[in-house]
């Protein structure tokens, strides 16, 4: 399966989606119209990819690119992105990442605080 990516990146999806147990036989994939930015391109050809996984029934629809093959690689990557959360919960890559921002900007938030306390601000508007 040929979907326009580096082979690196083609054989490290076909890894993840063996470790999650995801098969191209319980896949079922469609493609539709796509909207907005393309031009014309995107108008007359069919390369918006709808995925479904029928065991689970998470589905996907992804236009991220003008063309078929990336969307089919990304709306695959997406599913497995899903998949992990669904399992892994806040254990995911996904969820871990978005603690650590978070906490990031609640971090910020508090030194900002801070420097307005030590210069006298009241943090109101103009």
């Amino acid at each position: 399966m040929n979907f326009g990516v580096t082979r690196k990146k083609q054989e490290e999806l076909e890894a993840r989606m063996a470790a999650l147990g995801l098969r191209e036989a319980d896949l079922e994939e469609k493609y539709v119209r796509s909207s907005g930015p393309g031009g014309q391109n995107v108008n007359k050809t069919a390369s918006c990819v709808y995925l479904k996984h029928i065991r689970s029934g998470l589905e996907v629809k992804m236009q991220r690119e003008r063309s078929q093959g990336l969307n089919r690689y990304y709306a695959r990557k997406r599913l497995c992105e899903l998949v992990e959360q669904e399992r892994m919960g806040s254990k995911s890559p996904a969820a871990l990442k978005a603690e650590k921002i978070r906490k990031q900007k609640q971090h910020r938030k508090r030194r900002s605080k801070a420097k307005r306390k030590v210069r006298g601000d009241k943090g109101g508007k103009y």
